[in-house]
């Protein structure tokens, strides 16, 4: 089956990992027209486009394609060596009906694969491959469904190497998880650094993978603020993609800079992110809401791509040469002038500012402050829109982890959140545009669309509607939900004023993971919806019940806490079965 997500990408059904992996080689090698990203996954391949309109040319194409076997396109050899130490061995293997010896044994003398990337960056999903195991494999075997644990655990330590379901995998960082630790390593598993030898990550989809058991390993600490050591140099794979937001060495090319006095509640640097990393488990993250992003990029001449500052809660900051600034998104007092005496440069209520916020360019110069303050303060109530967007003439400049300023939350990659005292260079003038003449911020213009009632997204259904009770889809629709506070850049968590019932699944079984993207609408077991943002994990292993359209992403990206929401079904492309090969 070739099943619509929303209108920019198609999720294909293969129903087994093999031929997943032969589908995603394939793509790589040979990607379709407009196609910006393949996710392989358990049983599925998503493939992401440019636009609406290249994702419905490519439908035909897909029904009709037929890859060539994977082992034609193998990668390279990778051997990692294990302590079989883990805490779950000796429970995991008597489940198994085996020894802790035995378990180890079949374990490190099976072949693997890796065959996709997910979770976390770094973290390869490897599958067993009986064809590259040593020796005659028992009768219980590997591969097997390995349970997961009941209680997962919420830190799991780097380097841990685990199983679960079908597949055996390397915790590339210290976070949560509840796969079954059977041993460690201190191989580097992701260095963002290593982008310049080919690749961040270790391991690659179709490569393929030995388990070597040693005695002892140089133990290597990826935890926060660990010191590095001679034999663990680019074992770190969470601090290695934390940078510093400030300044770079001077290179000639900046041409003026910026000071942070306050960053408000969060200030990250962001642009058009890190496209085509999907497959490494690293999402694309950037601005989310890139329509204000790009206005205040046209307004002062950069390209679209030019980093800007994503913030919420309102912000200062302070020029250390003259440089030229504008302010997009989230409604705004927007006040300049020198330290202690800045004076209002826009209106302070909504009658005054009307019903289009102009998005014009600032001058700052030396030594002026530039102070943005939420509607809320000094106004009647929060005005429309969460986040605001900084940008300036030649685009903040910072260090880039896998070609982006992109600080992705759920990763944990890329600079730092801004601090007061941070300063950001500023690139130089040689490619820019002409400053040009006041735009329209976008999020004026949509609330001057829509002044009163819930914030409105529209939709295509699925691509998993038939994970849900009858007539849920219609429900889901025709409910008013609310944004609640745990939302964030991952997604937005929302839940129902009063007490409905929530979302009923159709059955309990669990849905193997697939790919997502920006405006999945992933359903948990609590039957509350989350709609994946900018931070969104690479695969998920919810149904995803409606896909919002890429071009009310911006919306979405500026729904707060409080904000009523509804979703419209829109017309959806019809799902297309594949043509299998005789």
């Amino acid at each position: 089956m070739i099943l619509p997500v929303g209108d920019r990408a198609l999720l294909v059904e293969l129903g087994d990992i093999r031929t997943v992996m032969d589908w995603h080689a394939h793509l790589e090698r040979r990607p379709l027209p407009g196609q910006v990203e393949v996710i392989a996954a358990a049983n599925t391949v998503l493939i992401a486009f440019q636009s609406p309109g290249t994702a419905r040319a490519a439908r035909r194409a897909v029904a009709q394609l037929r890859p060539g076997k994977r082992r034609e396109l193998a990668g390279k050899t990778v051997t990692i060596d294990v302590v079989y130490d883990g805490p779950d061995l000796p429970e995991l293997a008597e489940h198994m009906g085996l020894s802790p010896e035995a378990l180890i044994e079949q374990h490190s003398s099976q072949g693997w694969v890796a065959a996709f990337g997910g979770f976390a960056p770094g973290f390869t999903y490897c599958v067993a491959d009986p064809a590259q195991g040593r020796g005659t494999p028992s009768p219980v075997g590997l591969p097997r469904q390995v349970p997961r644990r009941d209680n997962p655990r919420t830190a799991v330590p780097a380097g841990s190497v685990a199983l679960a379901g079908p597949f055996s995998a390397v915790y590339p960082r210290q976070s949560p998880g509840g796969w079954q630790l059977i041993g460690r390593t201190n191989a580097p598993m992701w260095n963002p650094k290593g982008e310049d030898q080919g690749s961040p990550s270790l391991l690659s989809p179709g490569d393929q993978v030995r388990y070597r058991p040693v005695r002892g390993l140089v133990r290597v600490d990826t935890g926060p603020g660990a010191e590095r050591s001679g034999d663990s140099e680019g074992a770190q794979s969470g601090g290695a993609a934390d940078q510093p937001a400030g300044e770079e060495p001077d290179n000639g090319s900046r041409s003026a800079a910026v000071e942070i006095l306050d960053p408000g509640l969060l200030s990250l640097l962001q642009d058009r992110g890190r496209p085509g990393y999907g497959d490494l488990g690293v999402t694309t993250s950037g601005a989310c809401d890139r329509d204000s992003a790009w206005v205040a990029n046209d307004v002062l001449g950069n390209p679209s791509s030019a980093a800007v500052i994503e913030n919420i809660g309102g912000c200062t900051l302070q020029a250390r040469a003259d440089v030229v600034v504008c302010v997009t998104g989230a409604l705004a007092t927007v006040r300049t002038g020198r330290a202690g005496a800045a004076r209002q440069l826009a209106a302070s209520s909504p009658a005054g500012v009307g019903k289009t916020q102009a998005a014009r360019a600032i001058l700052l110069r030396e030594g002026q402050v530039l102070r943005v303050e939420p509607w809320g303060q000094d106004a009647p109530g929060p005005g429309p829109g969460l986040r605001h967007y900084i940008a300036v003439r030649g685009g903040f400049r910072g260090h880039p982890i896998l070609g982006s300023l992109s600080r992705d939350t759920l990763a944990d990659l890329g600079p730092a959140p801004l601090s007061a005292g941070d300063t950001l260079g500023v690139g130089g003038a040689g490619a820019l545009k002409p400053v040009g003449p006041p735009a329209v911020n976008p999020v004026a213009a949509r609330a001057h669309a829509c002044p009163e009632g819930p914030v409105v997204l529209r939709c295509v259904v699925g691509p998993r509607p038939d994970w849900f009770a009858p007539g849920e889809v219609e429900r889901f629709a025709a409910m008013r939900w609310v944004v609640t506070p745990k939302s964030n850049r991952v997604g937005l968590r929302l839940a129902l004023p009063g007490s409905p019932r929530p979302l009923q699944r159709a059955a309990g079984a669990e849905l193997p993971s697939e790919g997502m993207v920006p405006g999945s609408v992933q359903v948990p077991p609590s039957g509350l919806p989350v709609v994946f943002l900018a931070d969104h994990p690479v695969t998920g292993g919810y149904p995803v019940i409606a896909t919002v359209i890429a071009e009310d992403m911006g919306l979405a990206g500026q729904l707060a806490p409080g904000d009523a929401v509804s979703f419209q079904l829109l017309p959806a492309e019809p799902v297309t079965e594949h043509t299998n090969p005789p």
